[in-house]
């Protein structure tokens, strides 16, 4: 398959699964007010590092998962908890910080961190890598192999990265227009990931 191909469906499959709300794209927001622009970047560097692997590992298993779904349920299983977890402690910042928040430099480090961990929590990523590629190899869109999961993981991370920019830059540039917003910015990644968690929850027990 084309390399050109590859790069841009995992493009535009990253900047679908990327522009609606989630607590990724808020996290960015909330960073890129509260400790600039810098470090919003290297917040989405450590998404972006952990996302290229979560894309190659999608499109590997997508031709296993087919056969195996048992796999699949655990790794929402185990998404589950996380998820819950994450959204406690969201709402722990939100009804413990009462005070305006400033902005403030943060370690490059630190936010690269942040951002591998945040990554790294979001579970539904294979999943969804896994679904996407799954209805393009079905539709003889795309023909999986080492090399074409590669550059199917370039153009995503590519794509993820870029959209996520976006979000860190609109932040800044209007940042008195979300004051209001990022006052409340980690009840509403609590709220998020709860309600993330509860679907996945009644999905689970529905099954």
């Amino acid at each position: 398959m084309n390399f050109i191909i590859c790069v841009i469906l995992g493009f535009g499959i990253a900047m679908a699964g990327s522009i609606t709300p989630s607590f990724l794209n808020l996290t960015v927001v909330k960073f890129s007010l509260r400790n600039g622009k810098k470090a919003a970047f290297y917040l989405i560097g450590g998404y972006a590092t952990v996302l290229f692997f979560q894309a190659n590992i999608g499109a590997y298993l997508s031709s296993i998962l087919m056969e195996n779904s048992e796999y699949i349920t655990l790794l929402q299983k185990i998404g589950t908890g996380l998820l819950f977890l994450l959204s406690i402690n969201f709402f722990r910042l939100h009804f413990s910080s009462k005070e305006k928040k400033v902005k403030e430099e943060i370690p490059k480090s630190k936010a690269y961190l942040h951002g591998i961990i945040m990554s790294s929590l979001n579970t539904i990523a294979i999943p969804f890598y896994f679904t996407t590629i799954s209805l393009l190899i079905g539709l003889s869109y795309f023909e999986y192999s080492y090399l074409n999961g590669f550059y199917f993981s370039v153009g995503s991370t590519i794509g993820s990265f870029t959209l996520y920019s976006l979000y860190a830059i609109v932040a800044e540039k209007i940042e008195h227009k979300l004051t209001y917003i990022a006052t409340k910015m980690d009840f509403i990644l609590g709220c998020l990931t709860g309600f993330v968690g509860l679907g996945n929850l009644i999905y689970l027990l529905s099954q």
